[in-house]
């Protein structure tokens, strides 16, 4: 048991005192509990509303109380933490400042709400005192703390009652979302990672329409997290628990690509790092794996991040390792593949919940729709007080002689008031404004302005009372402010979703194409790089002869969209047009030297190869198929499943593959060019389209040892400008070490037959030559390339449909 003084005894003379046993279990218990109150209440847990802390709520009311808005100048953080101290947190300077560093920390917040002038500190090291930094108001922070003087949220009093400071911010922006939280309180956590505006405010935007809309709608539009630092998310299982329990985790990956540092030795370059990991942290971990011999072949690992080009970090690998399994020990063994828990618990009501994606937007949605009422019934409220004293002031004004004529012969201002009330029926506001009316507002032109004043008082009043008076118009105000926000405040997207570490997203809800869904062009190299345009601008035919510029592809899509990749064993391959690098705008043919290799967004099969990029929009024309057997297919549009990652688009024979696919509507002409040197077109309407599991039906027919060496589709609109490029060789040597011959002749020269048919003779071989080692036909002009993407050389266009080729001055391995 515990003593306890009280009150003085008379029988104690001058040192009187009363023991009172106090049970020490009662009182830790009760100590505790109050401890654990203010910790979870007034420190650690965001409030749902408005995503804050009370230290970062009062440091952003203060400072808006300071009047530190973006175009002022800053001030010293040192200023902005005794004000925030001494008025509202009466806690440690350090505790605020440290909050203030990280509202201003663009690695840290999605959207900074403070702009720091300064040293703040970086990931691996803490900012300078606040005595050497300056602070003023992010842009963003006017949308949390505007209408703070329209009575839009509850005010509370400060630490000793003498100041007022808001319970919570009118957060025009999802904060919580947009921005994460973290926090330990005493028996519960916050950990939630940061998201893209304009992906929220689009889910939240959906739910203010739809108050019923359940989470997989939602999902349409907040894909996953948005990290600050952008790199990749693997695997969304995780983020999928969290969205519907409140709690889950997903692992996040470095942007890393392998680059030729020198004309001998390659490289693996760091771009972008995971959520909160640090450069210095990264090397630190790659000297001690390659020290304790967990990574090998690596040599060497340089930090070259500079404000300039941003972060940059080069690990150099060693000659004879393959950079690729370089880097996968790198994401093994080192921070450049990190777990990020999420655990969404934050107050609601004053009670701390765990809470999924529906219940964070909706609290956000019902706080903004709170706060539009309120603004809306202040302002109706402050006009209809303004409309009431200028219907005063105007009756005033038609009589003004009667008017001055009443207040000179009253005795005071009290008689004055009263006489003026009962000659002109006034309220006592209208007749006390009237009184304190000054003799220029007298004039002409001052009763026009009031006339104009009082028409434009009536209008918004009734704007105001529609909004008040129909749930739907205040509904569509308050999605209109938030559509404004994510307009003025949105950011592209940064970081990468995947499904899996080998695999883009593979389904249009973890990319919705309500969110900045700007249309663009994905290409593809025939060295195998994938990229996308910038722009929707179509990617011009001709231009520099710059090394990758020979295309087997390009299909229109959408920056968040999806496109398929067909391979040889008849799949079709869901990749996410988001995960690829977007070229920059150019005049003349674009050089894809800056895209992605397929091996880094699909994993192919031992032996499988891909083909061709197609569009997967539903309303596409039907994909045409030819195979190497001489087997033609067409997919009827709108077959490709939204649900899978990949689905087979035919079934092929034993020993068959795919050679050749690409969009065909019934007015295009399907070509087949065999090896034997024979040319066959017809009509696509001569070919039904038919289901997934098909197998086609005869499209050529074969001599005996014969394969199809191309397949493709002429379009209708541009059949007059194709060419036929064949190019002849031993079929003996080893593909891509013999340089053949070529020749290049227009597709009109070529009669079309019949489905099924032989075809045409296309080339006639020279001696030594045997079969055709490669075909293209297309639009032209026609490019050719050798394996390393550079260009080749083709001869003049041949006007002989059945000649011979040219020889070649080295090996061609595409045509585009």
């Amino acid at each position: 048991m515990a003593r306890k003084p009280s009150t003085p005894s008379p029988d104690a003379g001058a040192v009187n005192e009363t023991i009172v046993d106090v049970d020490v279990a009662t009182e830790m218990e009760g100590s505790f509990l109050e401890y654990a109150y203010s910790v979870i209440y007034s420190r650690a847990l965001p409030d749902a509303r408005d995503g804050l802390k009370p230290v970062q709520r009062r440091i952003l009311y203060m400072m808006a109380d300071m009047g530190l808005r973006p175009d002022r100048a800053h001030v010293k953080s040192a200023r902005v933490v005794g004000e925030v101290m001494g008025k509202l947190h009466p806690h440690g300077d350090g505790a605020i400042y440290d909050a203030l560093v990280r509202l201003a920390q663009d690695f840290s917040l999605r959207l900074p709400l403070v702009d720091g002038h300064g040293n703040f500190g970086s990931l691996d090291d803490g900012p300078a005192a606040s005595r050497y930094t300056e602070a003023r108001l992010a842009p963003p922070a006017l949308a949390m703390t505007t209408d703070l003087d329209e009575d839009v949220v509850d005010f509370v009093p400060n630490y000793d009652n003498k100041l007022t400071q808001p319970g919570v911010l009118p957060a025009a922006i999802p904060n919580l979302l947009v921005n994460g939280a973290s926090g330990i309180a005493v028996g519960m956590a916050t950990n939630m990672p940061p998201h893209n505006l304009v992906e929220v405010v689009a889910a939240a935007r959906h739910l203010v329409k739809n108050p019923d809309a359940d989470l997989e709608a939602l999902l349409r539009f907040v894909p996953g997290p948005d990290l600050p630092s952008g790199g990749k998310i693997v695997g969304l299982a995780g983020v999928r628990d969290a969205y519907r329990t409140g709690r889950g985790s997903f692992r996040t990956r470095a942007t890393a690509r392998v680059e030729n540092l020198t004309p001998r030795r390659k490289g693996i370059v760091i771009t972008e790092l995971p959520y909160v990991v640090g450069p210095e942290k990264v090397i630190e971990k790659i000297a001690e794996g390659v020290k304790a011999k967990k990574i090998q072949g690596v040599t060497a690992a340089t930090d070259l991040t500079d404000r300039e080009h941003g972060l940059r970090i080069v690990v150099e690998v060693k000659t004879g390792f393959n950079p690729e399994a370089v880097l996968e020990q790198l994401y093994k063994f080192t921070p450049l593949e990190d777990s990020f828990g999420i655990n969404n618990v934050a107050l609601v009501g004053g009670q701390p919940r765990t809470l999924g994606l529906r219940e964070l937007l909706a609290v956000w949605v019902d706080h903004r729709i709170d706060v539009v009422r309120r603004r809306s019934a202040y302002r109706l409220r402050k006009r209809s007080e303004r409309l009431h004293l200028v219907d005063g002031l105007l009756i005033a004004i038609v009589d003004i002689d009667e008017v001055i004529q009443v207040v000179r012969s009253s005795d005071d201002a009290r008689t004055a008031r009263e006489r003026l009330r009962t000659v002109f029926d006034l309220s006592e506001p209208q007749a006390e404004y009237i009184l304190e009316l000054q003799l220029r507002r007298l004039t002409k032109f001052s009763r026009i302005e009031l006339e104009k004043e009082q028409e434009q008082l009536r209008r918004e009043i009734a704007e105001l009372e529609e909004i008040l008076g129909d749930d739907a118009r205040l509904r569509a105000v308050v999605s209109a402010e938030m559509a404004d926000v994510a307009k003025t405040y949105g950011t592209p997207r940064r970081t990468v979703l995947l499904e899996s570490a080998g695999a883009a997203p593979t389904t249009t809800a973890a990319v919705p194409l309500e969110v900045a869904d700007s249309p663009c062009w994905v290409l593809y190299s025939a060295t195998g790089l994938l990229a996308r345009t910038s722009d929707e601008t179509e990617p011009a035919r001709t231009g520099s002869r710059s090394a990758h510029d020979v295309l087997r592809a390009r299909v229109p899509a959408t920056a968040r969209g999806t496109v398929g990749l067909v391979t040889s064993r008849g799949r079709v391959v869901r990749l996410s047009v988001l995960d690829l690098p977007a070229l920059p705008p150019t005049d003349g043919a674009p050089s894809l030297s800056g895209g992605v290799p397929l091996s880094e967004v699909v994993a192919l099969e031992p032996g499988e190869e891909a083909v061709t990029v197609v569009s997967l929009e539903a309303d596409a024309p039907p994909l045409a198929l030819g195979t190497a057997q001489g087997v033609v297919k067409r997919v009827a549009p709108g077959d490709a499943p939204s649900n899978r990652d990949d689905w087979e688009v035919i079934g092929l024979r034993d020993g068959d593959v795919v050679v050749g696919a690409a969009p065909a509507t019934d007015a295009d002409e399907v070509v087949f060019v065999t090896t034997d040197a024979s040319l066959l077109h017809f009509e696509a309407a001569a070919v039904r389209p038919q289901g997934r599991p098909a197998g086609g039906m005869a499209g050529v027919r074969l001599a005996e040892g014969q394969r199809v060496a191309f397949f493709g589709v002429v379009p209708a609109d541009v059949r007059d400008l194709a060419t036929v490029v064949t190019v002849s060789g031993s079929s003996d040597v080893l593909a891509g070490t013999q340089t053949g011959s070529a020749k290049v002749t227009p597709y009109e020269l070529y009669p079309g037959k019949g489905r099924a048919t032989g075809g045409v003779r296309a080339h006639r071989f020279l001696k030594g030559e045997d079969a055709l080692i490669l075909a293209w036909v297309g639009q032209g002009p026609a490019r050719a390339t050798g394996a390393g993407g550079q260009a080749v050389d083709l001869p003049e266009p041949d006007q002989r449909r059945d000649g011979s080729g040219t020889p070649l001055a080295s090996p061609v391995t595409a045509v585009g």
